[in-house]
């Protein structure tokens, strides 16, 4: 199932994070988020890890490849957010280690899940940014499982 939105600023982003914030489903979540540089992935994440009552610097994943937090809000405990970009060969992601990661508990937050070619669990939720001429951004959701469902506004 599919749901259309439209940010016409942060703010909306900002309010969609901390409506997706109060679902419980959130606990063991995978989401992923694509996106062309600038789309507002790892902008979304922050939102959510702040309404999550994360605290202190939310760095991006780029270079280190995985974030951990702890939320503090909710039922939430866990929560890991990779970002793939430098990714050149989808083994990497098993090298690396990420298929434990990934059998845990907790909620996964992941940018540019495309480098990881299938590897991946299937997602609950993906989420796909695209740039509008005007700067505001046109969002997709696409619930894949009963989770992701649940998880759509």
């Amino acid at each position: 199932m599919q749901r259309e939105l439209r940010w016409s600023d942060e703010s909306d982003c900002e309010a969609f994070a901390a409506q997706l914030a109060t679902r419980q489903e959130l606990r063991s979540a995978l989401i992923t988020l694509e996106g062309h540089l600038g789309a507002g992935k790892t902008t979304l994440v922050r939102h959510l890890l702040r309404a999550l009552g994360v605290t202190g610097r939310i760095r991006s994943p780029s270079y280190a490849i995985v974030e951990s937090y702890e939320g503090t809000l909710g039922p939430i405990a866990n929560i890991w957010h990779c970002d793939f970009y430098r990714f050149s060969d989808p083994r990497e992601w098993e090298e690396a280690g990420f298929r434990d990661l990934f059998a845990q508990d907790g909620l996964k937050l992941v940018e540019w899940p495309d480098k990881a070619a299938g590897l991946l669990p299937t997602a609950d939720l993906h989420i796909r940014l695209h740039v509008l001429p005007d700067e505001q951004r046109s969002v997709t959701l696409e619930a894949n499982t009963a989770t992701g469902m649940r998880l759509l506004p």
